[in-house]
């Protein structure tokens, strides 16, 4: 692998990671109660996954282990957009707040989508 290749497969790892770090940061802020709770919970387990699921990816044992895990990659992007969506209904104070953690989710999620159409 060239250097690019290695920085921007590190990079991807890096964003993957920040992702759900601020996904946990992000969480943190919003009041807890019988609505938010449950989303809380989906949005720190799918925006901690996207991260998890490309490392175990990095480390695929065939072409087909490394096409499923980038395939999970991406619904979990996917579902985190979703849970974002939710909570800023639920929590319109944090509205603002979470546009850029929707937008870092669904760039994510094409990412992982082209990543996974160009495995054959």
């Amino acid at each position: 692998m060239t250097n690019e290749q290695n920085d921007k497969k590190f990079d991807l790892e890096e964003r993957t990671a920040k992702f759900g770090e601020d996904v946990i940061k992000f969480c943190q802020k919003m009041p807890r109660g019988p609505i938010t709770d449950p989303l809380i919970t989906q949005l720190v387990k799918c925006g901690t996954s996207v991260g998890a699921n490309y490392s175990e990816a990095d480390d695929a044992e065939s072409k087909a282990d490394f096409k499923h895990k980038i395939g999970i990659c991406k619904k979990e992007a996917r579902e985190a957009k979703h849970f974002i969506k939710m909570i800023a209904v639920a929590v319109p104070a944090l509205k603002e707040e979470a546009k850029p953690l929707w937008q870092e989710a669904k760039e994510l999620n094409l990412i992982f989508n082209s990543i996974y159409r160009k495995v054959k």
